[in-house]
């Protein structure tokens, strides 16, 4: 992948190391993700400021983000915008 320096000891030891591949992202965190929520899947958590109680089991699975095309966004201070293309 390549090699990073890692510090070690505050900072006065030092090695050069490969770096391992990321395991918080993509597919393979995805499937982290699952496994833990299938785990948890009856445990209750709060939602609302504290006024609602759910299962962790009864949230959706997600599927992505709007794009935003189309859009204004603003921008200096919120003194001007542009359109998201």
């Amino acid at each position: 992948m390549g090699k990073v320096v890692r510090v070690g000891g505050r900072g006065t030891s030092r090695r050069v190391i490969e770096k391992p591949e990321d395991k918080w992202t993509g597919e393979q965190y995805r499937e982290y993700q699952k496994k833990k929520k299938d785990a948890a899947k009856d445990v209750y958590i709060t939602m609302g400021r504290g006024t609602k109680k759910i299962k962790l089991g009864d949230i959706a699975e997600t599927t992505g983000r709007p794009t935003g095309k189309g859009r204004w966004v603003s921008t200096g201070r919120g003194t001007g915008r542009r359109k998201v293309e």
